[in-house]
């Protein structure tokens, strides 16, 4: 057990790096949470009872935003009607009795390996982001159209990333929160909420890579609005070139290496003397992002990472040569370079309702794209991830903000809406369990039946699996203690 002296004489989450030091042997993530108490007071505090925890020293979480649809993807209804079941069928999965939609085969037969929660369940079918991977416990509209509401919690990654840098306050040449292909929602408008420091600030906010080349397949995408116009998309979604890179993202282009390097010891100097004045003042966004800065251009492993095309083109097929299986091998290699937390989205491109937002011509954009690019890419991820040796200590997380209707609605090329009061997820790796499912909708998969889970569960659940306690408590600018987890439970039912 234990024992933390807390004061918030220094950093904004109350401990002095003399605090710090006494806690003593690391998490796998870098972090002492184990026992983290109130920064204002000493107390000692049990660990964590449930099994597995700490198992993950890295995550992957596979974001599918716009939800697909729990009935065509991980909870078919075969003996529903038709104006649920839809168009497309399913099939029997590698566990007995287990069935997936007929879109994922690939999926269906290493189904042993991984765990599926049909039971997700909550009251707001709107595309929160915020809420579905951070820890905040109510959500609306203004709050997932406002990057800097002041309601907003850290997203997970920026956890570890804040967690991560009390422990180690180097910036570390590949950043421990990362996300992939691009700034969310940058393709379509302004970035949308979610992936960001929330309360404890801008500093924390996630790392973006960028990806310009256009998609090798012209696409009619069509709104389902009358009011605006469809139109000719090349979707890189739906496929690349083998030679279409990731980029870090820009630095200052007037700032070359040679020049970083000759001022990189002033700049140290300088940065000595300003904390020695003011050893109280915390650091700026600014101050941090440049040093980070710094570190991926003068190591170059993020730059390495991010080169898929040293892969095999073997390898790089099964994964898929589009931009979702290409950005799920780059977050292999991200893992493999020092990278803690990865995100790979699934984003919408060109025109609203796109990714997965299938609104409108559902049954085709399944079974044509969606499918077998998420079927594609995680059986690759998985195996992958295995072979190396990898998959015991990273956790992989489907998962996505809300589910579809249960009966397909009237419109070009069938579709399904937002629906929040029951969807599905896929765990594996780390600390989850294999060949399990959790959870079980009615009859239309409209309501949870059995075993119901919160998103914040998930959040939860995944603290606990990255050797964070949820019930540990972080500290907003003001000092205002929080819960890690708020009021998400680890829940022992996706744990091996």
């Amino acid at each position: 057990m234990l024992r933390v002296l807390g004061s918030n004489k220094v950093f904004c989450d109350g401990l002095t790096r003399r605090d710090l030091l006494h806690v003593g042997a690391l998490a796998p993530l870098g972090l002492t949470l184990t026992n983290w108490s109130r920064a204002t007071a000493a107390r000692e505090q049990a660990a964590p009872t449930a099994s597995g925890f700490g198992s993950a020293k890295r995550c992957i979480l596979l974001y599918l935003w716009g939800s697909p649809s729990q009935i065509d993807t991980f909870d078919p209804k075969p003996d529903a009607p038709k104006e649920v079941r839809g168009a497309l069928g399913s099939i029997q999965s590698v566990i007995p009795g287990v069935r997936v939609g007929e879109v994922l085969p690939r999926i269906a037969r290493m189904l042993d390996r991984v765990t599926i929660l049909r039971s997700l369940t909550h009251p707001t079918p709107i595309h929160g982001t915020a809420f579905a991977f951070s820890a905040v416990p109510t959500t609306d509209l203004q709050l997932e159209g406002n990057v800097r509401d002041s309601r907003h919690w850290p997203f997970i990654g920026s956890v570890v990333d804040y967690l991560g840098s009390r422990a180690d306050a180097k910036a570390p040449a590949v950043p421990r929160n990362y996300w992939l292909p691009f700034t969310f929602g940058s393709k379509r408008g302004p970035s949308r909420p979610g992936p960001f420091g929330g309360f404890l600030g801008p500093t924390y906010d996630t790392i973006w890579s960028e990806f310009r080349a256009k998609g090798t397949k012209e696409i009619l995408r069509d709104s389902g609005d009358p009011n605006t116009p469809k139109l000719k998309i090349s979707d890189p979604y739906a496929g690349i070139l083998p030679t279409d890179r990731f980029e870090t993202v820009a630095p200052d282009e007037t700032l070359t290496l040679d020049r970083l390097n000759s001022r990189a010891s002033l700049l140290d100097q300088l940065d000595s003397a300003r904390r020695t004045f003011d050893a109280k003042t915390t650091d700026t966004p600014f101050d941090r992002h440049r040093a980070l800065a710094r570190a991926v251009l003068t190591s170059g492993k993020l730059r390495d990472a991010l080169d898929v095309q040293s892969e095999s083109p073997k390898l790089r097929e099964r994964y898929g040569m589009t931009l979702f299986g290409q950005s799920c091998l780059a977050a292999r290699r991200l893992l493999e370079a020092g990278g803690k937390f990865v995100t790979v989205c699934w984003d919408e491109y060109g025109l609203v309702n796109t990714g997965w937002d299938t609104h409108v011509y559902q049954e085709s954009r399944l079974k044509d794209e969606l499918g077998p690019g998420l079927d594609g890419a995680f059986s690759a991820l998985l195996e992958d991830l295995e072979a190396r040796g990898m998959l015991a200590d990273t956790a992989i997380v489907v998962m996505s903000e809300h589910g579809r209707t249960p009966r397909v609605q009237n419109v070009a090329g069938a579709g399904r809406d937002h629906w929040s009061r029951a969807y599905s997820a896929m765990f594996a790796g780390a600390g989850f369990a294999k060949g399990r499912v959790v959870g079980r909708t009615d009859r239309i998969a409209g309501d949870v039946a059995e075993t119901p889970f919160s998103p914040k569960d998930v959040v939860a659940t995944l603290f606990h699996l990255l050797g964070i306690d949820p019930q540990a408590e972080i500290h907003d600018r003001l000092g205002r203690p929080y819960p890690i987890g708020g009021n998400g439970r680890v829940r022992s039912e996706l744990l091996a």
